[in-house]
């Protein structure tokens, strides 16, 4: 089981919308050196939606291979529609990821036996380790509490992104589930509250411009020092929320592009931070990454 700080890492293009292959290997060194405990690739950070599929497919197999197994690799291959889903999850653990996460399907919001249905489809078409993604702020359907227990009995079904920001929510999911089982929280605002009651650790945005930090914080919170975790957690929770000022990951490319860490590119329908929004940002970063 992954645990700790596992970034939600974006994907780095080029000012003409290419994919910036030089600057992906870039971001996993330094990840690596810092301290995370692994990297989400494909998913919304990673504007998965705006990715064509030969895209997706090679920005997991180039992941993959150049961690070269230094940083276990969580592949983002969720999808609205079942079959594209079991494709890309088919093609991650062909391409050596190390388990995949797959949102709850978007728009077409289905029933609750629909979800089950879904997800048992693909975790039956391929011995993976698969972590369920509850995002219902972005998805429209929330993966209720029963269904997820239900999803959990199945064998390589064995983990969730918890993205509802509900910590006694996420609290009572973690008392009912089977041991073993694992709840991320998808929501760093109240990361350390859900590692407070057995979360196994994060799926990160703030991660990508303070890896180090949400990598002690986790590693802090899952030893029991959670005064100290609290601590480190308060250093950065300017950035918590200011990241999330437009929708990510409009927010966090500027903050990274700020650091000279990437250009501040995405694709259409995505848009640059507006200027509005510029001194509220760089107040966040001057305070937190020191």
């Amino acid at each position: 089981m992954i645990t700790g700080s596992i970034v939600a890492l974006v994907t780095p293009m080029t000012e003409t919308g290419d994919i910036d292959w030089a600057a992906l290997e870039r971001l996993i060194d330094w990840h690596i050196a810092n301290g995370t405990q692994a990297l989400g690739l494909v998913g919304t950070t990673g504007e998965a939606s705006t990715l064509s599929h030969p895209e997706h497919r090679e920005v997991i197999r180039f992941g993959v291979s150049h961690a070269g197994g230094r940083i276990p690799i969580m592949a983002g291959t969720g999808s609205n529609s079942t079959l594209e889903a079991v494709e890309l999850t088919v093609s991650a653990a062909e391409a050596g990821a190390d388990c995949a996460l797959l949102v709850t399907p978007y728009y077409n919001r289905p029933t609750q036996e629909g979800l089950y249905q879904h997800f048992k489809a693909v975790a039956g078409a391929i011995n993976l380790p698969i972590v369920l993604y509850n995002v219902p702020s972005r998805t429209g359907c929330d993966l209720s509490v029963e269904t997820t227990l239900r999803l959990s009995q199945i064998e390589n079904i064995v983990g969730l992104k918890d993205a509802t920001g509900d910590v006694a929510r996420g609290a009572a999911l973690i008392q009912a589930l089977p041991k073993g089982f694992a709840v991320y929280s998808g929501d760093d605002s109240t990361t350390c509250d859900l590692l407070d009651v057995g979360a196994a650790g994060c799926i990160s945005v703030t991660a990508n411009v303070a890896p180090a930090q949400m990598a002690d914080m986790c590693k802090l919170a899952l030893a029991g020092d959670m005064a100290s975790a609290r601590a480190i957690d308060d250093q950065v929770r300017a950035l918590h929320g200011t990241l999330f000022i437009e929708s990510n990951p409009i927010p966090v490319k500027y903050a990274m592009g700020k650091m000279g860490l990437i250009e501040p590119t995405m694709r259409l329908p995505l848009t640059p931070l507006s200027e509005t929004h510029w001194d509220t940002l760089n107040k966040a970063i001057d305070e937190c990454i020191k």
